[in-house]
């Protein structure tokens, strides 16, 4: 029989270790949780230990800090929705990312060019330029396969049980982008399911947010793939949030933003059979 090697590191480093999802959970009852909050953009951290992932990335620490490096804020907003969520869906989880989006996007898949990016808006990422495929490989067995395998863990429990969770990503995004000002707040987008996405929509005027559909992204732009990738195959409800990044810089901003939209999403999650 014939066998084809995985072509090994181009590198000294030894092969990184896996960096799973951040697994929190909220709600104090013994039931399955209704809810899933997904995060994929929550850390800028990088791996400066293994060259295997690109190090430092060659970013200086503006860069690292900037809206290319991850959601800013999206974290604890994720947080702040998980909290207030879990009273009326029996609990929540939350699985977020333990690296920065430059090192791996998890919101994108393997052959994706934005997987691993060389450029993000304005800035080249130095640490990205020019990978082999063992070293795009190293990255994939590292961090998406570990991550996805995470969150598909926590769903399949609590399917196990007899829920059926609806699946939330929460990102945000960067007011002003290659020089043009956003000025929507809370952009809702689907997939190819839009029920819980349209509920949320029908619901939002009530955040006193600017909100709008499939905005500043759509599904057209490839931003759906965890979504696509977890929920669409058990058919479980599912939208994915942007807020704008300057209203969730803060903790007090999660905290009064996350008091805005968990009343909007309860009442979707209530309109299409969740709660």
């Amino acid at each position: 029989m014939n066998r084809t090697a995985l072509s090994p590191l181009l590198e000294t480093d030894v092969m990184p270790p896996a960096f799973p999802g951040i697994v929190e959970h909220f709600g104090t009852g013994d039931g399955p949780a209704g809810v899933v909050v997904i995060c994929e953009h929550a850390a800028n951290r990088l791996a400066a230990d293994w060259p295997a992932l690109g190090g430092d990335l060659g970013l200086d620490s503006a860069a690292r800090d900037a809206h290319i490096a991850w959601d800013i804020g999206a974290l604890g907003l994720s947080r702040e929705l998980a909290l207030r969520l879990a009273p009326a869906c029996g609990g929540a989880v939350l699985v977020h990312a333990p690296l920065s989006r430059l090192v791996y996007d998890l919101n994108r898949a393997p052959d994706h060019p934005g997987a691993m990016p060389e450029r993000s808006e304005v800035f080249d990422i130095p640490g990205n330029q020019n990978l082999t495929p063992a070293q795009r490989l190293a990255r994939t067995r590292a961090l998406y396969l570990p991550f996805h395998e995470t969150l598909r863990a926590e769903i399949a429990a609590l399917v196990a049980r007899g829920r059926r969770p609806a699946l939330i990503a929460v990102h945000s995004f960067t007011p002003v982008f290659f020089g043009q000002t956003r000025d929507v707040e809370f952009g809702v987008i689907h997939d190819d399911d839009t029920a819980l996405t349209d509920a949320t929509l029908a619901a939002a005027g009530t955040s006193g947010l600017v909100t709008r559909l499939n905005e500043p992204y759509s599904a057209e732009g490839d931003v759906t793939h965890t979504i696509r990738l977890h929920a669409t195959p058990l058919r479980l409800q599912n939208t994915m949030l942007e807020i704008r990044n300057d209203l969730i810089a803060t903790p007090q901003g999660q905290a009064d933003v996350a008091a805005r939209i968990a009343p909007v999403l309860e009442r979707a999650l209530s309109a299409v059979g969740c709660l």
